[in-house]
């Protein structure tokens, strides 16, 4: 008995088979659709992002001295004066010679840190978490163990008074006051660092890092020809999330161990934005600095994708 058995329909070029539908609205990918699961998030950007930054431009072109006081329009005058100050090029040189300093020692620091950890020595699981700790300290207390340490009663004062070695004011003089603070942001920023970093260099392809091997290479020619040039992309980020802490966030070290002090040695712009406008009450200014570090903030990062960008 013959079995009759019907052929699906043959679809032609002409007539391809239309979106998958389920009841009524296609689940397709067309690119003219809006991603309507996207609008909280877009809302909250837009709210707690987008509008502090319209807000600050707008905040300095305003004289306003005083939030009891209302403001009034000021046009360029706050950019001026801004311009014309000498507490602010100190500002800017301070902030600078924190980033270009301190930057890329952690950097490079963090990388041979994180290169060490992926070599998986005895420990290594317990070195992660104890690289965490300097992240979990809050910053009063970091730097009551800093000031603890760097005063002229402190331990690094009395270690160098048993090796005969005269001691300073570590924060009170002019000419260590701001090393002092990079050495809080690198004790603060290196093993943070190092266990992101980590995370990217355990996904190098052991095969790559055997063949290397086999070449002859050493440790360090490993580290620097192999891990460095596959995880310089990922180093990139980790970079550029550094150097917004450091220009953004050192209001705190400064405020709590030097002041800005002595004189405006350690005045850095993120803690001069604060100065002016909760210490001086002239909010005008203070977000004029404030447009300064968004606009150095952008440019710094263009800097760091360019220099650490993927090149293989």
């Amino acid at each position: 008995m013959a079995v009759l058995v019907e052929e699906p329909p043959v679809r032609s070029a002409s007539n391809p088979p239309g979106p998958v539908r389920r009841g009524s609205r296609a689940v397709g990918t067309g690119r003219g659709s809006f991603p309507t699961f996207a609008i909280p998030a877009l809302v909250w950007y837009g709210l707690f992002m987008i509008g502090p930054v319209v807000a600050m431009i707008v905040i300095a072109f305003l004289s306003w001295p005083g939030m009891l006081v209302s403001p009034t329009f000021a046009g360029l005058d706050n950019f001026r004066v801004l311009f014309s100050d000498e507490t602010f090029w100190a500002a800017v040189r301070n902030s600078t010679v924190q980033i270009v300093v301190g930057l890329p020692i952690m950097i490079v620091l963090a990388f041979l840190l994180a290169f060490h950890v992926v070599q998986k020595p005895r420990g290594h699981k317990v070195l992660r978490y104890l690289l965490f700790i300097p992240a979990l300290i809050s910053a009063p207390a970091t730097a009551m163990m800093f000031y603890a340490m760097l005063n002229p009663d402190g331990l690094v004062n009395g270690v160098l008074a048993t090796l005969g070695i005269g001691g300073k004011a570590w924060l009170a003089d002019p000419a260590t006051a701001l090393g002092a603070l990079i050495v809080v942001d690198l004790w603060a920023g290196i093993g943070y660092s190092a266990v992101l970093i980590a995370s990217r260099l355990d996904g190098v392809d052991t095969e790559v890092v055997q063949a290397a091997r086999m070449d002859g290479a050493g440790s360090w020619r490993l580290a620097w020809g192999v891990y460095w040039p596959i995880a310089r992309d990922f180093i990139g980020v980790v970079a550029m999330l550094q150097f917004l802490s450091m220009l953004f966030s050192s209001a705190q070290n400064v405020l709590l161990l030097t002041q800005g002090g002595p004189g405006t040695a350690t005045t850095t712009l993120s803690y001069l934005v604060y100065q002016k406008a909760f210490v001086d009450t002239d909010l005008g200014y203070s977000q004029a600095v404030g447009v300064v570090l968004f606009v150095l903030g952008l440019a710094g990062m263009f800097v760091i994708r360019r220099v650490l960008r993927k090149t293989h």
